[in-house]
């Protein structure tokens, strides 16, 4: 197993290229999560992700002959980049296999960085099979996403920045995927202060590790789509869990909707964009899903590399969830006036009209009704409950729509 002074080597390695990262305290976060709050800022990395670490540590140890020959990985888009930028930075050709589902911008980063890449499979499973295929058919090193020591140990090094940025830190808490990130860090800090507490976080979507941890072996769990795609690994790799299982606290998991509203409070709140599987800490923590009250927490924002549509629907979502856009579907009887009436409601109350729509075919309008499609942003969940019980006040038929 990796150990501390691995972790240091790599972090003398790495040093010279890498960012030392932000570890920034959110008054914000902190009162609604019940923690002092530190946010490790890895959404900051030159490829927008901590991966880079671990791929620059492995890259630099190869062997003349294996940089003369190539690398090839898999990845959904983080680790793809992290290899890319620093394999080609050092002379090094890459090849890389991103699934057909991979977000266009990471595919679009990874080329950019100098990599050849190739679209391959539905999900990251598959895209590792045509790598490992590649790096067999044409003598290619393969640099695996997570289950590698120089892998883990280059992500080790948050874990002394981790100790030395935060004075007296209690708890970290970490997205896990794969579970080198989780690995690596639980290694330095555990090593540093074994009175840390060390949480993983995994999508509920993809919970390979919960399904690791009960039969103690690695597990490959169903595919599944999730926001967080760069957590949503289906097997987690046999020496993280190993990792796992000794110096692993606490193991959660979040839902979709929770990493939506999470990426939002930290877009709007802290002027952060995060990716899914970057906000999956943040979720934990803002949904109490953890056990830590009181306590000095770290929690990673491992990545921020989102595709800016995907980001608006996600706020969109986000928003939904925390009640600040609503859908009201209302009846009445047809006639002129009728709208001007009910958004004088709106009006009254202070809500914002976003979208209206009108149908006098449809939703079971009874003849000389018309039913209105009002999408409404409000002030959150109490503004809508005032909104409500106005509309109900003044008579009229509706239903909210979720």
């Amino acid at each position: 197993m990796v150990n501390l002074d691995d972790i240091r080597a790599a972090r003398g390695r790495i040093q010279d290229a890498i960012f030392v990262s932000p570890c920034a305290y959110s008054e914000n976060f902190s009162r609604t999560a019940r923690n002092a709050v530190f946010f490790k800022l890895e959404n900051l990395q030159m490829t927008g992700s901590f991966k880079e670490r671990g791929a620059l540590n492995k890259l630099l140890q190869l062997t003349a002959e294996e940089r003369k020959r190539g690398v090839v990985c898999a990845s959904a888009g983080n680790h793809a980049q992290g290899v890319a930028y620093h394999a080609t930075r050092l002379g090094i050709a890459v090849t890389v296999v991103m699934p057909l589902t991979a977000p266009l911008t990471k595919v679009t980063a990874t080329r950019r960085y100098g990599a050849e890449v190739r679209l391959h499979g539905a999900n990251y499973d598959e895209a590792f099979a045509e790598a490992t295929r590649l790096a067999a058919a044409h003598e290619l090193t393969y640099i695996h996403a997570f289950n590698d020591d120089a892998i883990i140990a280059g992500q080790g090094t948050i874990g002394l920045e981790l100790m030395e940025q935060v004075p007296d830190l209690e708890a970290v808490v970490v997205p896990v995927g794969g579970g080198g990130l989780m690995g690596g860090i639980a290694i330095a800090v555990k090593a540093l202060n074994p009175q840390v507490r060390m949480v993983g976080v995994q999508t509920a979507r993809v919970a390979s590790m919960r399904a690791a941890l009960e039969a103690h072996q690695p597990v490959t769990v169903p595919p599944a789509t999730t926001i967080a795609d760069g957590i949503g690994v289906r097997r987690v790799g046999e020496r993280n869990l190993e990792i796992a299982e000794k110096l692993m606290d606490e193991y959660v998991t979040v839902e979709e909707e929770e990493i939506a509203s999470a990426i939002l409070m930290l877009l709007e709140r802290e002027k952060t964009v995060a990716e899914g599987a970057g906000a999956a800490g943040v979720a934990a923590l803002l949904e109490q899903k953890t056990s830590l009250v009181g306590r000095r927490v770290a929690c990673l924002i491992c990545g921020g590399n989102i595709d800016p549509i995907f980001l608006t629907r996600i706020v969109e979502r986000g928003l939904v969830k925390d009640g600040r856009l609503v859908r009201v579907r209302l009846q009445a009887a047809d006639y002129p006036g009728v709208l001007h009436a009910v958004t004088g409601i709106f009006t009254k109350l202070r809500v914002n009209v976003m979208h209206i729509e009108h149908e006098r075919a449809y939703f079971g309008v009874r003849l000389g009704n018309t039913v209105m499609d009002f999408t409404l942003e409000t002030r959150g969940a109490e503004h809508v409950a005032e909104l409500l019980a106005s509309l109900t006040e003044a008579g009229y038929q509706f239903e909210r729509i979720t």
